[in-house]
């Protein structure tokens, strides 16, 4: 196999280090973001009062009990089984710095910033990329027995692929850490086959062989990417050496009053309610996709998140004249295993997504199909 050059190396670093916001910004001219996997019309107005009311205890140095109290009676767990931290993102940092993994594993196409922060840190990365043909599922002999560091995402950014808690529970094993990437979880209705109820210690449960990490974002639901708020549910051990790695306050004090405010059972309910919107808005953007079907579009697999991974030979020049016409949407080729054809769409309102529609007609054609089909536009 041969060794990429050092231009080959920079290049492959800057793809892991482009994200969805990228695709947003176009010197000044307004885009309508289908790019960045963040809920429209976020945060609410409740969560903006409760944040603006921290800024008047700004003086004093942030406090992080009473939110890691929260987030941990949230989940059934011990106070000690929580590390808030600057984001998801963070924990991917303070991850590669705390293990010295002999063979870490990542499992592709996901975000890219778990790979990124593991090369960053002097780890050799192994890939393990997913098949297209069956829908990017987790096979669990895929990954490498020997690897003693596993990354995956649930469900996966960009594939929009959920994996049965099951398959990854089968990954814990003893001498391995395990992390499960849960960034999207709370858009899933019930947070279906999360790992985090299995990290609680019960007489009728089991602990998972090995170390075991879950990551947990709040900017996504809750529209809090410039806050930069997460969390960290492990062992009590691993959330110790974690946070050794941290510096001092390294959460805000309006990033924590967030964490304990979207933990609390008012907002639980909310992210529910969002949750089963963002199905139903899913379902009417797959409808209206699958329009294009005939001129090649195609989305793989059955999609759980609030975004679609689409494939199109011309992807890459589609995505262009989508620009063109005022519709940013995220390019695939930056995420391993993927390349310019593909992009993926963030989940929007039907009049968005019938925006989107019309832009693809103009581009690809199908007009006669689509007025043959007016039943589409209520899938």
């Amino acid at each position: 196999m041969r060794t990429p050059t050092e231009s080959e190396q920079a290049l492959e670093a800057g793809l892991l280090r482009h994200h969805g916001d990228a695709e947003v910004r176009d010197g000044g001219r307004e885009l309508t973001d289908l790019a960045v996997n963040v809920r429209a019309g976020t945060p609410p107005r409740w969560l903006k009062d409760r944040i603006a009311a921290s800024l008047d205890d700004l003086a004093a140095y942030p406090d992080g009990r009473p939110a890691r109290r929260t987030v941990a009676a949230r989940h059934g767990l011990a106070e000690e089984q929580v590390l808030l931290t600057a984001g998801a993102a963070e924990a991917f940092v303070l991850l590669a710095r705390a293990f010295r993994a002999r063979r870490p594993a990542v499992v592709h196409p996901q975000f890219t910033e778990p790979e990124a922060a593991l090369r960053d840190a002097g780890h050799d990365v192994e890939r393990v990329v997913l098949d297209p043909g069956n829908g990017f599922r987790l096979d669990p002999a895929a990954v490498p027995a020997g690897a003693d560091l596993v990354v995956v995402g649930n469900p996966t950014n960009p594939t929009s692929v959920l994996h049965p808690a099951e398959a990854l529970a089968g990954l814990a094993r003893e001498g391995r850490t395990l992390v499960v990437d849960e960034a999207f979880i709370d858009a899933v209705p019930g947070e279906r086959e999360s790992l985090a109820p299995l990290l609680g210690a019960g007489p009728e449960q089991a602990p998972l062989p090995g170390r075991v990490v879950v990551l947990r974002s709040l900017t996504k639901t809750w529209g809090l990417a410039g806050l930069r708020i997460g969390y960290v549910l492990s062992d009590p051990a691993t959330v110790s050496e974690l946070a050794r790695h941290q510096p001092l306050w390294p959460v805000s004090a309006p990033a924590l009053t967030a964490a304990e405010a979207c933990c609390e059972p008012r907002a639980l309910s909310e992210a529910e309610e969002a949750a089963r919107q963002v199905a139903r808005d899913r379902n009417h953007l797959l409808a209206r996709l699958g329009e294009f079907a005939p001129e090649g579009l195609s989305v793989h697999g059955s999609p759980q998140a609030p975004f679609v991974l689409v494939r199109h030979p011309r992807a890459a020049a589609l995505r262009e004249d989508l620009r063109s016409l005022g519709l940013a949407v995220r390019r695939g080729d930056t995420f391993p295993g993927l390349g310019p054809q593909w992009f993926r769409i963030a989940v929007r309102d039907e009049e968005c997504t019938d925006r989107l529609a019309s832009a693809l007609r103009e581009l690809l054609g199908g007009e006669t199909r689509a007025a043959a089909h007016p039943d589409a536009r209520d899938g």
